[in-house]
């Protein structure tokens, strides 16, 4: 019996694996008539001191992230999703998504990549590693 998902949460970075992930979350809610939620988070610890106390630049990285979210939204209405909406959150992607998307969101599912884009963190994937452990729903990690 395959499980019927009401609200689908994709986390992305634009890594391969998220890529691979958000595809597979675009063909799961497209099945299931589920909304698809997109995440993405703003990683203020990949600032200096002096950019995140500079609030153009921060506005310009978040401005960047909004218009980028906005191609994936396009993306998979254009596959076929009907109901699509997306998210920005501030912080370390793992923690964030578990403690903050998560209970706002209140998904069924979580999707994910198992490795990220930046930093030390893509080597050992321990952010896709912390919301399988941490999450107090389902993860779909993608590779």
């Amino acid at each position: 019996m395959e499980t019927k998902f009401k609200r689908i949460l994709v986390g992305v970075d634009d890594s391969a694996d998220a890529m691979l992930a958000f595809d597979y979350a675009i063909q799961r809610a497209k099945e299931t008539t589920a909304e698809l939620v997109i995440v993405s988070i703003l990683e203020n610890n990949d600032m200096n001191v002096y950019e995140a106390l500079n609030k153009d630049f921060v506005h310009g990285e978040r401005s960047a992230l909004e218009q980028h979210l906005l191609k994936y939204k396009q993306q998979a209405q254009a596959a076929g999703v009907k109901t699509v909406s997306t998210l920005i959150a501030e912080g370390e992607p793992g923690e964030t998504i578990v403690k903050k998307v998560i209970p706002q969101v209140k998904p069924d599912i979580l999707i994910i990549g198992s490795e990220a884009k930046k930093g030390l963190a893509r080597h050992f994937g321990s952010q896709a590693a912390y919301m399988a452990k941490y999450s107090p729903i389902s993860v779909l990690v993608i590779r």
